[in-house]
């Protein structure tokens, strides 16, 4: 049997940052449009929109420049950061082929795959929001910590966890960390002056889409620099808000609703 080496490099609720992702990185670069990319991929528009925010949140960089407008939807074109993700992917998966084929030797008999092993160091999260940052200020007490992530030039992330996770994932100023939301912790407002709230985080953004069905509503949130929050929320709340594309917001949630990872 030929064993085949596949690289993932995170997860979210959507099928894992892995190969796909990165095909379909080219073939919306390939194409000119993420509507004729995703066409080619065989996605709907919106998973492909979806799997974009995502990559663009998990490397800290925007992939993509779009343009709007078009029989087809607009154009896009990589950026100097997204064609460096498609070299070093392309590298990555032929350097960990060349470990599967090293370690296939010392693996037989044993009852253990290189496939396997190479699936334990893999990091899945079930998040549909990942975004990286950059630890700025910790601050404990004799049980807890608040650790603030900066994702974006005007963004910080709080989020709150034991000392002992604080030590164990090794926290500190300076360190790169991986700010992880369920899209149903994240609250909508509309960000107008005055505006009150309780939850530790309320995030400044504009709307970037608003996918409806007869009961929820999936809310895109654009909080610059190429990074965006999602939030699901329900279809009466979106429609009470008057959500549409240009309509500035705040994401709510609190810092006990976010969780950290490292690499």
């Amino acid at each position: 049997m030929t064993i085949e080496a596949s690289i993932s490099l995170k997860s979210e609720t959507s099928p894992s940052i892995g190969r796909e992702r990165i095909k379909l990185l080219q073939a919306v670069a390939r194409e000119g449009s993420i509507t004729a990319g995703a066409k080619a991929m065989g996605l709907s528009y919106k998973a492909a929109w979806d799997a974009l925010d995502a990559m663009a949140n998990l490397f800290g960089q925007p992939l993509l420049v779009t343009r709007a407008g078009g029989a087809s939807g607009g154009g896009a074109v990589l950026t100097p950061t997204g064609l460096k993700v498609i070299e070093a992917f392309a590298r990555m998966e032929a350097e960990m082929a060349r470990v599967v084929r090293l370690l296939e030797p010392d693996l037989a008999g044993s009852g253990v795959s290189p496939l396997n092993l190479m699936a334990g160091f893999l990091m899945k999260t079930s998040a549909r929001n990942a975004l990286r940052g950059v630890v700025t200020h910790i601050e404990a007490d004799q049980l807890q910590a608040e650790v603030a992530v900066q994702v974006s030039q005007d963004t910080v992330i709080y989020a709150h966890v034991t000392n002992a996770s604080l030590r164990e994932l090794g926290l500190c100023v300076g360190r790169e960390a991986i700010v992880l939301i369920k899209a149903p912790f994240v609250m909508v407002a509309l960000d107008e002056p005055g505006l009150k709230v309780s939850a530790r985080n309320a995030i400044a953004g504009v709307a970037l889409r608003c996918e409806t069905s007869p009961l929820s509503a999936e809310v895109i949130i654009d909080i610059g620099d190429g990074k965006t929050l999602a939030a699901h929320i329900t279809a009466h709340s979106a429609q009470a808000l008057k959500i549409e594309p240009g309509v500035r917001l705040r994401a709510l949630f609190d810092s006990a609703h976010v969780i950290l990872a490292i690499d």
